[in-house]
């Protein structure tokens, strides 16, 4: 191996970052971090369309929680491909391929009661927190301590949208 590092198996030249993380490691990282800016865009705007047809008594206050919620999962989507890259891989290119990778579900269902859709966000915000630790796993074996670094951020992050969550569809308040 040279001083510059190892670049990652499929990458065109051009776009292969050194990086001395082991390449079979490497490209695990990228993988699961491939999934999770895929997952982060379909829970960006599975949260949007929810805020968008929130209905309700507490509307205003639902409306504003998915919008906060959404900012923050969006927040991310640039720090998970700009780390992709630093570490030599590539990352999603279009739409096609974020549903290629994605695992959670979209929802084009026309009609949901607010308790509907808060309970499926948040689900689906444990399901991204589990993926988010999984990630941190490969960035452990990786010994890639910045990914994971950014990773516990993240997670701490998700943890407390489903708190939020959690809260406001147990709390006896959500009727609709």
């Amino acid at each position: 191996m040279s001083g510059t590092g190892t670049l990652q198996r499929g990458v065109p030249a051009s776009l292969a970052t050194p990086t001395d993380l082991d390449p079979q490691a490497r490209d695990r990282v990228v993988e699961a971090l491939n999934v999770l800016l895929a997952d982060a865009f379909a829970l960006y705007l599975k949260t949007k369309n929810y805020h968008w047809h929130m209905v309700g008594s507490h509307y205003r206050d639902y409306h504003l929680l998915l919008d906060e919620h959404a900012d923050q999962i969006f927040a991310t989507t640039d720090v998970l491909a700009e780390r992709v890259r630093k570490i030599g891989g590539t990352t999603i290119r279009s739409i096609g391929h974020i549903g290629r990778l994605q695992t959670i579900a979209d929802d084009d269902a026309a009609e949901h009661t607010a308790l509907e859709m808060l309970t499926t966000l948040c689900e689906d915000s444990r399901n991204y927190t589990a993926a988010l630790r999984k990630a941190h796993d490969a960035c452990n074996d990786a010994n890639d301590v910045a990914t994971a670094s950014l990773l516990e951020n993240f997670i701490d992050e998700s943890e407390r949208r489903t708190w939020f969550l959690f809260e406001t569809i147990s709390g006896g308040e959500l009727t609709t």
